[in-house]
């Protein structure tokens, strides 16, 4: 399964859906989501906040046309919503519908168009993991060092049967829920960081070093 946080950051795990995550079962839905500034537009609400077109354009180097329509082909899928305070008539207000969005990887992968949209979301995860990494390395001489002493960045190999392997990954998402358990998403804690978590176990063929 797959889960993500933020369409900028998007880790894997068989996490459960709720209330505060939108399951992808379709592929419609699956492709509505298969578009690098769709997903860099939800990734920022879940990030930043509520903001309008304009304001996203902005960050983004794009036209508030473009957003805009974006953001109304998220919204005809689920993935975000008009927030409910509207300072303005002029422009509206967009936030993110859930904080998280989950799909089994599994379910789109006997058709092409299925396989064709995952394509789209593996490179973007791959190039937001890969940007965030490289932020962290050019900028983790300027933390205070206890954040650099707890961060964590490390791979190991291990011989697992598929069952071991489902029974790790459920392990590690077990982990992460008790730490998003009953947490208010918009709460700002004092001393707290928003902390990246990647969590990445798959098999790899003998033949391969």
């Amino acid at each position: 399964m797959s889960l993500d946080p933020s369409p900028g950051a998007l880790p894997s795990g068989p996490a459960v859906a709720g209330p505060r995550r939108k399951r992808v079962e379709d592929l419609a839905t699956l492709r509505a989501l298969a578009h690098p500034l769709r997903m860099r537009l939800l990734g920022a609400l879940r990030t930043h906040g509520p903001a309008t077109a304009s304001e996203l354009g902005r960050r983004f180097g794009e036209t508030s046309g473009s957003t805009s329509y974006h953001l109304r082909q998220l919204a005809r899928y689920g993935f975000v919503e008009e927030a409910p305070e509207q300072p303005s008539r002029r422009e509206r207000v967009w936030r993110a519908a859930h904080e998280l969005t989950a799909w089994d990887s599994e379910d789109f992968l006997d058709e092409e168009a299925g396989r064709s949209a995952l394509a789209v979301l593996q490179r973007q995860r791959l190039r937001t993991q890969t940007d965030a990494l490289h932020q962290w390395y050019a900028a983790r001489g300027d933390w205070p060092r206890p954040w650099v002493r707890a961060a964590e960045d490390s791979d190991v190999m291990l011989q697992l049967t598929v069952d071991e392997l489902a029974e790790l990954t459920k392990e590690l998402w077990e982990v992460v829920e008790r730490r998003l358990a009953g947490r208010d998403p918009g709460e700002r804690r004092e001393g707290a960081q928003r902390v990246h978590v990647y969590v990445q176990a798959f098999p790899v063929p003998e033949e391969v070093p």
